[in-house]
């Protein structure tokens, strides 16, 4: 996930000119100290989302394994763990690097912001809930918000394209058995996942499916991570480019998004709780983004076509229906 958001006291920073033509006045980056914070904090939860990506990432090969058949794989508990790192050390990597391009972001800016936080959850399809960065300082300017926003998504996204190009290669086509009655589920697919199944099987024939390696697993999450925090609502990644591209112009697209994600918990059960998590945020903290000193000024060529790119990201990695049971992935 991506930074959380925080409330800053009103700080008055002197302002200094950038440059001759036009005058562009920021404020000059506040010499904050990198706060210390014991690293077990990190380390623990780090480790305990090791264990329950592994843990998730071993169902996920006994699946695979099993390939839409009833048998139970003869499988020991240590090669279910060995094979279930596939989908552990691909997921933390994609989430990792997220994490990190806003980590290294603040620190290029000086602004004081924690290490990535990795939250565990056992037993969940995905065994973890994500990261986070806090960032507990004011952001100077317009274009280091807009430099911290973007530079997560496009980080992870990074990471996430090939893992999934190789864990579509490891993936299998199997024909479905007329009679099976196993519970799966249907992961709506991202147009950056069907591209890659097409790249690789071609058209798939009818009563057959996508037998999903853990590999590409790890890959629709880190896609489904991304579209969340592209959202432009808001304090979430997509909220901070938006504003920064739109200034106050971005409440209204904040305001406009919330009925649309009011309408895919219509579409997909699975949006409600995200739609309930972006609801409360915006009563917790407002529709309004924090303000920054240079809001008037337009950001640069440069980052204009970042935040398109940011844009296709978004469309690439979206999908109105992440997850639905009883149904089949890729069945035609």
């Amino acid at each position: 996930m991506g930074p959380s958001p925080s409330d800053f006291p009103d700080i008055d920073f002197p302002a200094r000119p950038t440059s001759d033509q036009p005058p562009v006045f920021i404020p000059p980056t506040p010499s904050y100290r990198l706060q210390s914070e014991p690293i077990w904090r990190y380390l623990i939860l780090f480790v305990l989302t090791i264990a329950s990506t592994t843990q998730a990432g071993g169902l996920h090969y006994a699946s695979f394994i099993a390939g839409f058949t009833e048998r139970i794989p003869d499988i020991s508990i240590l090669s279910l763990l060995l094979h279930g790192l596939w989908y552990s050390l691909s997921i933390l990597a994609i989430l990792g690097c997220h994490e990190l391009g806003h980590y290294v972001a603040c620190r290029y800016y000086q602004v004081d912001a924690s290490r990535p936080y990795f939250l565990p959850m056992p037993f969940l399809l995905t065994g973890t809930l994500g990261a986070f960065i806090r960032i507990r300082a004011p952001i100077p300017g317009k274009r280091a918000l807009f430099d911290i926003g973007i530079a997560g998504p496009i980080a992870g996204f990074l990471v996430a394209v090939p893992v999934l190009l190789v864990g579509m290669h490891m993936s299998t086509v199997v024909r479905v058995p007329d009679n099976f009655r196993g519970e799966v589920f249907e992961l709506g697919e991202p147009l950056l996942f069907k591209a890659a199944e097409w790249l690789t099987f071609g058209s798939i024939p009818d009563g057959y499916s996508v037998n999903m390696h853990p590999m590409a697993f790890a890959a629709w999450f880190g896609m489904l991570a991304t579209a969340l925090n592209l959202f432009p609502i808001g304090q979430l990644d997509g909220g901070h480019i938006s504003y920064a591209v739109l200034g106050r112009r971005s409440t209204l697209v904040t305001m406009v998004m919330v009925p649309c994600l009011v309408g895919l918990s219509f579409v997909s059960t699975s949006w409600i709780v995200w739609t309930v998590v972006t609801v409360g945020m915006l009563l917790a903290f407002g529709p309004r983004h924090p303000r920054v000193i240079d809001e008037e000024i337009p950001l640069d060529s440069s980052r204009m076509w970042l935040a398109v790119f940011a844009l296709l990201m978004f469309i690439l990695c979206f999908t109105p229906a992440p997850i639905q049971t009883a149904a089949l992935v890729g069945r035609h």
